[in-house]
């Protein structure tokens, strides 16, 4: 792939936003005009766009037959699709298990739902990651907004 070529597709799609689950179910559609994708209010004012996303939490429930997992994170519950095709996916299709989704929105209300691109199993150190979890999504969506 050429250079041009791939800044053109990297110019697509933005890295992945790290947002609580709380922060998309007050999410508002972008205009149909300014492409796909959510407008998330981080506070005071602000205002963050946003697609794809990276959220953190346990798994409360496995559903393989509709290839769906819900989590819950500090701020309430949010419902993962396509966990089955998902590489090295596996580790995480437990309940009680801490861990992280990187997705795109498919929908915002009543209950967020991603579906899932990426997923790792941070349960080895759930404490720190929870703990650290909200600090790193205020940090970045301050560097972003």
């Amino acid at each position: 792939m050429n250079n041009t070529l791939k800044t053109t597709v990297d110019r697509k799609r933005p890295p992945p936003v790290k947002v609580l689950s709380g922060q998309l179910r007050t999410a508002v559609s972008r205009p149909a005009d300014s492409g796909e994708g959510y407008v998330i209010r981080p506070g005071r004012g602000r205002s963050l766009q946003v697609s794809l996303v990276w959220m953190q939490g346990t798994v409360l429930e496995v559903q393989l037959d509709r290839n769906t997992l819900l989590l819950m994170d500090e701020t309430g519950t949010f419902a993962v699709q396509g966990v089955n095709n998902i590489p090295k996916g596996k580790p995480c299709l437990s309940q009680g298990k801490y861990v992280m989704v990187m997705g795109v929105i498919q929908a915002v209300s009543p209950e967020p739902v991603i579906r899932a691109v990426k997923m790792a199993d941070l349960s080895a150190l759930a404490t720190l990651h929870r703990r650290m979890w909200k600090l790193e999504v205020e940090d970045l969506q301050q560097v972003l907004a």
